[in-house]
C-alpha cells in the first residue's frame, strides 16, 4: 500500500467518524466535500488465462531470394521513371 493510498484510507475513516458523530450529537451532518480533479482509474485484477486456451502464433512469412530480387527491380524502374520525369 502507498502513501496515497494510505492517506485516502485515513480521509474515509475521517469522514465517517465525523458523520457518526454529528448523528450522535443531532446536528445536520455536513455535505461530504467532493474530490477535486479527475476520478483514479481502478485497475482490475488481472485475469489468470487458461494455459490449454494459448492462441496459436502466425507462421513468419519469407521471402524466396527470386521473390526479393523481383521487388527490388521492380523498385529500381520505379525509381528511374520518377528520376527521369523530375529530370524533365
Amino acid at each position: 500500500m502507498g502513501v496515497s493510498e494510505i492517506l485516502a484510507a485515513v480521509d474515509r475513516e475521517i469522514a465517517l467518524l465525523q458523520q457518526a458523530r454529528s448523528l450522535l450529537s443531532g446536528s445536520a451532518a455536513p455535505a461530504p466535500k467532493k474530490a477535486v480533479g479527475r476520478p483514479r482509474k481502478i485497475v482490475p485484477a488481472p485475469k489468470k488465462a487458461a494455459p490449454a486456451a494459448k492462441p496459436e502464433k502466425k507462421k513468419k512469412r519469407n521471402l524466396s531470394p527470386e521473390g526479393r530480387a523481383r521487388i527490388a527491380e521492380a523498385v529500381k524502374r520505379r525509381w528511374a521513371v520518377q528520376k527521369a520525369a523530375a529530370a524533365k
